[in-house]
């Protein structure tokens, strides 16, 4: 995760995450007319450029979609809930990269049956952290329970990058490679890919956004299992007992992306 902070000493890559964000924002922005849930989240296509500029750019494909997403926001009615979606949407740019780089050396251009597999476990993990974070966030604020907007956003995510993203990264990835502009080129003192910590700290992220998804579910569907959750008092979304439920799931988030 340190990378994160490192890239912003690279001038490349500082141009990169405001290349990655122009994209983001100017493919975000005429899809507002077609919203999924009004003045919360649309029809999003533009969901496959944090996938692929995390695979070509890194870090700065990651901060690239943070900021291309609250540029987004700006033209669908800004809110409170932006805060959430800049976090959520820094995630859904670091996940997918990072989690690549420590399970395989290879290019992230599947090419054959294990290639596939492991890019779509990579993808949709990505989408549901990105999720999880959206989903508590609105529901804590009381706009939308987590078992609607968790959901949605994990399904918009999924299949635009899964419908998109492979076709975009095999016409642009090998020519990226050739140019050196990827992030293996610009950042050349970047830590080991993969070791303990690293693989522990995934098991830690993806465990916690797994937790939050199926336990933040099951919390606002009403079947809030623990009686002290059961007791919390409740506005009609679910607020307090999923914002005080996902707690615990949402630190272990954070401990592994800080142990990535």
């Amino acid at each position: 995760m340190r990378e994160l902070i490192d890239m912003w000493s690279h001038t490349r890559m500082v141009v990169l995450t405001a290349m990655t964000a122009s994209l983001y924002a100017a493919i975000l922005i005429p899809f507002k007319v077609l919203p999924i849930i009004p003045g919360v989240t649309e029809l999003r296509p533009a969901n496959a450029v944090p996938v692929v500029c995390s695979f070509l750019f890194g870090p700065a494909g990651a901060w690239g979609a943070a900021i291309g997403n609250v540029i987004g926001d700006f033209f669908g009615g800004f809110g409170p809930g932006d805060f959430f979606g800049f976090w959520g949407n820094l995630l859904y740019g670091f996940v997918p990269y990072r989690m690549w780089e420590i399970l395989t050396q290879r290019s992230p251009l599947p090419r054959d049956a294990f290639g596939w597999g492991l890019w779509f476990v990579v993808v949709t993990s990505a989408s549901a952290a990105c999720a999880v974070v959206i989903g508590w966030g609105l529901n804590l604020l009381g706009f939308v329970p987590f078992r609607v907007l968790a959901n949605v956003v994990w399904l918009n995510n999924t299949l635009a990058t899964v419908l998109i993203a492979p076709f975009l990264l095999a016409a642009i990835y090998p020519r990226a490679e050739r140019a050196r502009l990827t992030y293996r080129h610009v950042l050349v003192a970047r830590r080991a890919a993969a070791g303990v910590r690293a693989y522990v700290g995934l098991a830690v992220l993806l465990g916690g956004v797994a937790w939050a998804m199926v336990w933040g579910n099951w919390i606002s569907a009403g079947g809030a299992p623990l009686a002290i959750l059961a007791r919390l008092p409740d506005t009609g979304t679910g607020a307090v007992p999923v914002g005080v439920g996902l707690i615990p799931p949402l630190l272990l988030i954070v401990l592994g992306l800080f142990l990535l």
